[in-house]
């Protein structure tokens, strides 16, 4: 039990740094950015392939500033010219911005399954945890979660552009007036999003492996911890991701493997249907957002 539990807090913290990537955009501009798997992975393809040429740091480095870099680039010219259009139009420019990603990623890539080299130790090297095996680039991954969790806090609360981002998260019009860039901060925002995606590539790559088209997977996970904490709310978008991540390992315990995507569709179908606030929404947040 504590080795299933164990594996499934390691993926349920992927499927949250996913959901916060989410979470940063819809915060700011409203839109679910369907796209945010497809930054993940393409965070890691390219780590992959500057790990050959370069320190494995550097290379993590480097990849994750090219992906913010194509995420304030997608938002400026396929978000930017359409701001004012209804919110779905622009979810259907973030679903085909990430067909176009992944397409993009093919041609470079083609369809082989690569992975990053583990951080520390090698492919067997594992921690002890009360008679449960973990290996040590799990600690990696959880230990990425906390430090993106903390990191966004002290940035929304304590910076000045955080607390502008916020701004524009509670009422646009009424930080525009205040002299804030809103145009700037939804920029911004896919800047983060797309970095935080990258970030969470590289870590989980050692363990996962990575090909082209594995973003539209990660990014219905990542939907579906968004959506269980609460759209906006990244702090629930953790706890989330820890209870889908549980289970998914709990329930291929006892069925096929194959049922495994299924369990997120299943709690995403749920909550849209019993609970769509979330599970962690306070009723008057809920409501405001709803009015």
């Amino acid at each position: 039990m504590i080795q299933f539990g164990l594996s499934g807090i390691t993926h349920g913290s992927v499927y949250a740094i996913v959901a916060i990537g989410f979470n940063i955009i819809y915060n700011t501009t409203g839109i679910i950015n369907f796209a945010q798997g497809e930054f993940v992975i393409l965070g890691a393809m390219i780590a992959i392939t500057l790990a050959g040429v370069l320190p494995l740091p550097a290379a993590i480095a480097l990849a994750v500033a090219a992906t913010m870099l194509l995420g304030g680039l997608l938002e400026l010219v396929f978000i930017r010219p359409v701001r004012h259009a209804p919110v779905l139009r622009l979810i259907v420019i973030t679903i085909g911005l990430s067909i176009l990603m992944r397409e993009g990623m093919l041609h470079v890539w083609d369809e082989k399954v690569r992975a990053l080299p583990v951080f520390t130790g090698t492919d067997t090297s594992t921690v002890t945890i009360a008679g449960a095996h973990i290996s040590t680039q799990a600690l990696w991954v959880l230990g990425a979660c906390g430090v993106i969790v903390a990191a966004l806090t002290l940035f929304f609360r304590r910076t000045t552009t955080g607390r502008a981002m916020r701004a524009c998260a509670d009422d646009r019009m009424a930080a525009r007036l205040c002299g804030i860039p809103e145009r700037w901060m939804v920029t911004l925002s896919f800047v983060l999003s797309a970095g935080i995606g990258a970030l969470a590539g590289c870590v989980i790559s050692p363990i996962t492996q990575t090909q082209y088209d594995m973003g539209s997977s990660l990014a219905i996970k990542g939907f579906t911890v968004a959506v269980l904490g609460g759209l906006g709310n990244s702090m629930a978008a953790v706890a989330a991701g820890l209870l889908l991540g549980l289970l998914e390992v709990f329930t291929i315990s006892q069925l096929p493997v194959a049922y495994e995507e299924a369990v997120s569709i299943v709690v995403l179908l749920l909550v849209l249907v019993c609970r769509p606030t979330g599970l962690f929404a306070r009723p008057a947040a809920g409501a405001a957002r709803a009015a």
